[in-house]
């Protein structure tokens, strides 16, 4: 029984557990397979990837204070962190990744780098 490739209909030659004529066939339909999750993932990580950017601009020094304001004209999305750290006082720390920031009085942020 000759057997065809998954993506393209191909007959396939060579190997018998062979499923691809390619390895264009075989990425494109995994592409397609795993469409709907990767989509997520990598929206998710490129949303990530920009607050650490900005917060990594903002915060040279390692300790600084802006405001509410500055962070969102940098389209900072408060939604989308990777931990969260509570201090034993109760103050409640976000954290993407390396950069984590503390809401202060007044609309002010404390934006701090974990070494």
């Amino acid at each position: 029984m000759k057997k065809t490739c998954l993506e393209c209909g191909e007959e396939l030659v060579g190997r018998v557990d062979k499923k691809f004529c390619s390895d264009y066939c075989r990425n494109s339909y995994n592409n397609k397979v795993n469409k709907g999750s990767k989509n997520l993932i990598r929206n998710i990580n490129n949303r990530l990837r920009k607050n650490h950017k900005l917060l990594c601009d903002l915060n040279t020094t390692g300790k600084t204070k802006v405001t509410r304001t500055k962070l969102l004209d940098g389209n900072f999305d408060f939604s989308f962190f990777t931990s969260i750290y509570t201090t034993k006082t109760g103050n409640t720390y976000y954290y993407i990744y390396d950069q984590g920031y503390l809401a202060l009085d007044n609309d002010f942020y404390l934006l701090i780098r974990r070494e």
